[in-house]
């Protein structure tokens, strides 16, 4: 009798070791963030609701811009992305400034708390975001791997389309709560464009107008100008800046590539260059750029290609365009 309880007490030990592991191994898995890209995101937000995900991409981050991006998938509609806890990212969401950027209380979202890892790996990423920017841009750009709670929002309608929104700028999103900065490119390499954006041109008279030449989605477009130049096919974009914002013109404006060939360089830096042309009443202006984010997409890393990011036809009255 005393053997058969000591073994009845030896099997309820370890059945209860095994209960014991499983719960830990199940409260493990709950734990784990819901690994998931961006545009998985974007393609299907309701089923990521409420739910702590690991998302790997691009932050970009200006005044009125705080969100996440993939450049395989379109970047509308847009994720927001905002801090957890007492700290704020700055960002405006609607219509003022927020110079202070510490909380009262941690944020609580649609009733769930969402507390943040302040450590220094967060500090760093923080720090590579905010001002002050490098001269000319207006804004940074980082890649990163977040650990945060995902909102889908709410679904947003307008006359031409259907997408989830509610949060961020004006409304524009849905929303991923940082809580962890999982890992992030902070080393900054003078020969690349961190910029979160390409600069607004001002018109030099009221009457004249400006229009934009380029797409707002390019991408797409963009790697492959980069696939091609280290194909060989455009070997040259490599190292010729004023070449590759003339054949951009010359394909926009369907004129010969000798007529655009003399531009006028305007602003210059060093991963970042403007270039003008005048014809009759009209003046372009094409920017080209070596793209951070482009690095990543390069057969060498080392090696980015130049690419037109932004390209305006300003039009005056007054005279006629007769070519």
């Amino acid at each position: 009798m005393g053997l058969f309880l000591r073994k009845s007490v030896a099997t309820f030990r370890c059945l209860a070791c095994i209960a014991i592991a499983l719960l830990a191994v199940t409260i493990s898995m709950a734990d784990e963030p819901v690994r998931v890209t961006v545009c998985q995101l974007k393609k299907d937000p309701v089923a990521y609701n409420h739910k702590v995900v690991e998302v790997t991409g691009f932050v970009t981050h200006a005044a009125r811009n705080f969100t996440v991006y993939d450049p395989t998938c379109p970047s509308w509609p847009a994720i927001w992305l905002e801090y957890g806890g007492s700290i704020n990212s700055g960002t405006v969401a609607c219509c003022k400034t927020l110079s202070d950027r510490r909380r009262p209380q941690p944020l609580v979202i649609e009733n769930i708390p969402l507390p943040l890892t302040d450590n220094q790996l967060f500090k760093d990423f923080d720090k590579a975001i905010q001002p002050p920017f490098r001269a000319g841009q207006s804004g940074a750009i980082e890649h990163a791997t977040l650990i945060g709670t995902f909102f889908a929002g709410q679904q947003m309608e307008t006359a031409t389309e259907h997408y989830w929104g509610g949060y961020g700028h004006m409304g524009c999103c849905s929303l991923l709560a940082i809580q962890e900065v999982k890992q992030a490119g902070t080393e900054r390499r003078a020969d690349l464009d961190y910029g979160e954006s390409n600069e607004k041109l001002d018109l030099p008279d009221p009457d004249c107008t400006l229009r934009t030449l380029l797409p707002d989605e390019q991408n797409a477009a963009l790697m492959q100008a980069q696939h091609d130049a280290d194909s060989g096919t455009r070997a040259w974009a490599l190292t010729d800046p004023a070449r590759v914002a003339a054949d951009a013109l010359s394909r926009l404006t369907k004129k010969k590539l000798f007529m655009v060939a003399d531009l006028k360089l305007t602003r210059d830096s060093v991963a970042r260059k403007t270039y003008q042309w005048a014809s009759k009443n009209k003046t372009y202006t094409v920017v080209v750029s070596r793209p951070y984010w482009l690095s990543y997409y390069a057969h060498d890393p080392k090696q980015v290609a130049w690419v037109a990011v932004a390209a305006y036809e300003t039009s005056c009255s007054g005279s006629s365009d007769s070519e």
